[in-house]
């Protein structure tokens, strides 16, 4: 693998990183109520995971445009991040609103 993609791999991994982390902390922020602070940690979350696409898709057009890109350990592990980045950041927006309802119902009681 070039240093150029391999430095893209390598951001996949800090922006994915970065993503499964505000996602984190965003659920965090509701199970606590505090959900301005959850919004701004998946809007976060989604700004990391948007960085991350355009490096994985800087990938894809090398591949696309006749420069294979070698399948190697760190590209997997980037790969890997960014699944469970994405996944992470469903959830998270599930979870929020989640406890936004239950905020909600508790309020009403």
């Amino acid at each position: 693998m070039d240093e150029a993609k391999y430095e893209n791999a390598m951001q996949i991994i800090l922006h994915a990183g970065n993503a499964r982390s505000a996602a984190l902390m965003a659920i965090d922020d509701a199970a606590e109520g505090d959900f301005s602070a959850a919004d701004a940690h998946l809007v976060e979350a989604q700004k990391e995971l948007h960085d991350a696409h355009e490096r994985q898709f800087s990938l894809i057009q090398s591949e696309v445009n006749g420069a294979p890109v070698d399948v190697s350990v760190i590209l997997v592990h980037a790969q890997d991040h960014l699944s469970m980045a994405i996944m992470a950041g469903d959830l998270a927006e599930r979870m929020v609103e989640m406890h936004r309802r239950l905020a909600r119902l508790e309020a009403s009681a």
